[in-house]
């Protein structure tokens, strides 16, 4: 089976230590979108979890990217952080009406992030998945949930989740029980372990078990893998060191 495309990426552009180790010192500020997204595959947008982005920022953002290159984009709290997931309806439209449509098909994966007290409620969970729109604006959407407790280990869960062609996030983390399974067309991965004493974020070791990994991920699909927590300033190191090993 063909190998599908495999995007690594990292969280977010604006870092102000990236200036200088990631991004050329005399870079201008505004054009680190530009230099970001030439340099990984994929970038996720982490804003979105907090507030919404204007229609003008989204086109922007459209126009700033390469061609191929993807955005990730962060589900609200005001979806994701309610007692009762079921009565997000309002919430999801308005999170989905504020115009990201304009990426085309630079919007990638959105990502639903679940509070780690958050435990798996098959009625409650299956109701949101069904809230999630399959499109937008002609746009075929793709969801990814990220649960960071143990009782979403239940195979309920991952029957609700290949119903709807939704990937179970990989979350490589100290904090946050790993719920592992292979439930989508595509691949999700959150890489949260990066350590500062080490210039590529993560040991040749644990890099070389991630790209063997991503070909498997990739295997007929495709796979988003983004360094996204940790010690963020090795973030895009780690990244490229990635890209290296998967040429």
């Amino acid at each position: 089976m063909a190998r599908g495309n495999i995007r690594i990426g990292i969280g977010g552009w604006t870092y102000p230590p990236w200036r200088g180790a990631f991004y050329p010192p005399d870079l201008p500020q505004k054009r680190e979108l530009e230099y970001a997204s030439r340099q990984v595959g994929a970038i996720e947008i982490n804003a979105t979890f907090y507030g919404r982005q204007s229609p003008k920022r989204w086109e922007k953002w459209a126009e700033t990217v390469p061609a191929g290159f993807q955005f990730a984009v962060k589900g609200s709290r005001f979806c994701v952080m309610r007692s009762n997931l079921a009565e997000g309806a309002e919430g999801i439209g308005n999170f989905f009406s504020q115009g990201f449509a304009a990426l085309g098909p630079k919007l990638g994966p959105i990502l639903w992030q679940f509070h780690p007290r958050r435990k798996f409620a098959p009625g409650d969970i299956a109701a949101f998945v069904e809230l999630l729109p399959r499109e937008i604006d002609g746009t075929a959407l793709r969801h990814a949930i990220e649960p960071r407790h143990d009782s979403f280990r239940d195979e309920r869960f991952y029957e609700l989740c290949r119903a709807r062609n939704i990937a179970i996030v990989f979350a490589d983390s100290n904090e946050y029980p790993c719920v592992e399974a292979d439930t989508a067309d595509f691949a999700y991965a959150r890489l949260q372990c990066m350590n500062a004493e080490i210039p590529t974020g993560y040991s040749d070791e644990k890099l070389d078990e991630f790209a063997k990994r991503a070909k498997r991920w990739a295997d007929g699909r495709d796979a988003y893998i983004f360094m996204i927590n940790g010690a963020k300033v090795r973030a895009p190191a780690a990244a490229l060191a990635l890209q290296e090993r998967l040429g």
